[in-house]
């Protein structure tokens, strides 16, 4: 098992232990999982715009691509409350060195925990049949190298037609992750300050309890 096989469930069993606490479900990873073939109750997600860094085991070559696609089918058993996930990354072959190789990506963990809060989305709603709530799309990872060159992309070959955000999306996508990260610098910042008042108020109330005791004729 790869390592960013172990982040992928490790994230995934956490989340779900969160989001469904009275239910139990596993991930699977299923290099064979083919797309729109489902089995009776089984539903589809695809994620076509994942984030990850490809390595040529041929050449040593390594690439960057924001075209990274992820099939999962989902299936709950609502009367014994199990349900399982069976994921399948596409791979992408090296276009330096022309390798008939299909070649892995490997994904930071900040992306696993965006394309995983995008999982439970789709589960909460094709699964539950709740209000998922919004799904993302990863800017951060970006900037993108180039034009996805569709020949070289096992997706594709699959018969998988990437969409392509548009350029109004991922404006707001970029202002929201902006937004986030200045609320959560600004709630760290003014949490910082309120803990140095209350230190600096009991010193101040410890000064004058001290100032007035040894001044009391008590005392002497």
């Amino acid at each position: 098992m790869s390592l960013t096989t172990c982040e992928w469930k490790k994230v995934f069993y956490e989340k779900m232990e969160v989001a469904k606490p009275a239910d139990s479900w596993e991930l699977i990873v299923d290099p064979n999982l083919k797309p729109s073939e489902l089995a009776p109750g089984w539903k589809q997600y695809v994620e076509q715009h994942a984030s990850g860094r490809f390595h040529c085991s041929w050449c040593w070559h390594t690439w960057q691509s924001a075209h990274v696609v992820i099939l999962f089918h989902m299936y709950l058993d609502r009367t014994l409350r199990i349900g399982s996930v069976r994921m399948r990354v596409f791979k992408q072959l090296c276009y330096e060195c022309g390798s008939g190789r299909l070649d892995e990506s490997s994904m930071l963990e900040e992306n696993i925990e965006s394309l995983v809060d995008n999982l439970i989305t789709s589960l909460r709603e094709q699964c539950y049949g709740e209000d998922g709530g919004q799904y993302r799309i990863h800017v951060a990872s970006r900037p993108d190298p180039g034009p996805h060159r569709s020949e070289f992309c096992e997706a594709c070959q699959e018969g998988i037609v990437h969409w392509k955000p548009s350029e109004k999306l991922l404006e707001e996508e970029a202002a929201y992750s902006d937004a986030s990260k200045q609320k959560a610098q600004a709630f760290g910042y003014n949490f910082f300050s309120l803990r140095w008042c209350i230190l600096w108020g009991a010193l101040c109330l410890l000064l004058a309890y001290l100032q007035f005791f040894f001044r009391s004729p008590t005392f002497f």
